[in-house]
């Protein structure tokens, strides 16, 4: 505050000196040069023009910040929809491998059954194998009572020095 006091009265104690211009007769009768038009002092932008120019600067840079995202977005989502493509491809390529194995299995299968006998070809071998056993015993016990017939030739023929052969 002390300061401010002094100021005051060193402002009331300082002498203003006057100066008073003064021109001639010849230089006030002289056309000044034409310097050219003063341009029109520029008007301020109003607040409604102002409000419509923010407006339009803002909703072009939310829009190109919107767009950008946007953008940002789609490239995500087409990278994932690029993954689950392969996914499915690589999965696909599986169960064809799958298909081609099941496939072969079959084929496999199916010549197997054409080369297998069924029930009908097995019944029936059953039935000539047990008819040739059949014959086969029949003769064994023919040619055994054959043998035994000349067993009981030869003994006899040793103990009575008969001539009689039974063939």
């Amino acid at each position: 505050m002390r300061f401010l006091s002094i100021a005051r009265n060193v402002n009331r104690h300082t002498v203003q000196p006057n100066r008073f211009l003064s021109t001639s007769q010849i230089l006030k009768n002289e056309v000044a040069p034409n310097l050219g038009t003063i341009p029109a002092p520029k008007k301020p932008i109003g607040g409604f023009r102002g409000g419509i120019v923010g407006f339009l600067f803002g909703f072009s840079l939310a829009s190109s910040f919107a767009a950008y995202h946007l953008l940002e977005e789609y490239q995500q989502a087409s990278a994932a929809l690029q993954a689950s493509v392969e996914t499915l491809q690589m999965s696909t390529e599986k169960i064809s491998a799958h298909v081609r194995r099941i496939e072969a299995v079959e084929k496999d299968l199916k010549a197997l059954n054409q080369a297998t006998a069924s029930k009908e070809d097995i019944s029936r071998v059953r039935a000539e194998t047990k008819k040739l056993l059949d014959g086969l015993h029949v003769e064994f016990l023919d040619l055994r009572s054959h043998v035994w017939g000349i067993q009981q030739d030869l003994q006899a023929l040793s103990k009575k020095n008969s001539t009689t052969v039974r063939i």
